[in-house]
């Protein structure tokens, strides 16, 4: 699986349809200060499914839009899309171009979008679940996460590594796992008190 493009419009600073395409051999994107680079990751993030409005850098969800310029007038949508390629089938799915979008519109609709299908969050973590690919993955890297990592803050080369060694998958199947127990023990909780007080109501009567 490779990322083939990115393509971003009304996302923070980007008011013009623009498209990165990622050829073979480019891993990392480099330019002056200001340029825009920090919002090409965050808008690299924030498709894939972050929802923590201060890990993209911004005070709320409305701040994603281009909120327009002297010369430029505001954008009324924010919208990032990511192609990758499919042809060695590591994603679930028989597509060999899978393109995943997601929509803000300053009215405060959302949306997200897999090969231009509407979809749930749930079905995008799902897709990229056993890829390494997700909100926090270390597979996009920022200069901010480099410092991190040497500083290994909050175990970040623990995280990192777990995530290279394809374990950070199966600790979140647990966790998932362990909720949805707390759940049916819940349930069941709730069933046994509901018997209690009818064998009660049955002996009354």
């Amino acid at each position: 699986m490779r990322l083939k493009s990115l393509e971003i419009k009304g996302f923070k600073s980007f008011a013009d349809k623009t498209i990165l395409n990622f050829d073979e051999g480019i891993t990392g994107v480099i330019g002056p200060n200001g340029c825009g680079k920090s919002n090409i990751v965050d808008s690299i993030r924030w498709v894939i499914g972050e929802h923590k409005i201060s890990n993209l850098r911004s005070e709320n969800l409305e701040s994603l839009v281009f909120n327009g310029s002297k010369t430029r007038s505001a954008s009324g949508i924010a919208e990032v899309s990511l192609t990758f390629d499919n042809t060695k089938n590591l994603l679930p799915t028989e597509f060999s171009t899978v393109t995943v979008t997601r929509k803000y519109y300053k009215s405060g609709e959302s949306e997200y979008r897999l090969n231009d299908v509407a979809c749930r969050l749930k079905d995008i973590h799902n897709l990229f679940m056993d890829t390494g690919i997700s909100n926090d993955s270390y597979a996009i890297i920022e200069l901010g996460m480099v410092d991190d990592i040497i500083k290994d803050k909050e175990f970040s080369r623990r995280k990192m590594l777990e995530q290279a060694a394809g374990i950070s998958i199966y600790k979140t199947r647990k966790k998932e796992a362990k909720l949805k127990l707390d759940a049916a023990e819940q349930d069941l909780a709730r069933v046994e008190d509901l018997l209690f007080e009818i064998n009660n109501q049955l002996k009354k009567s």
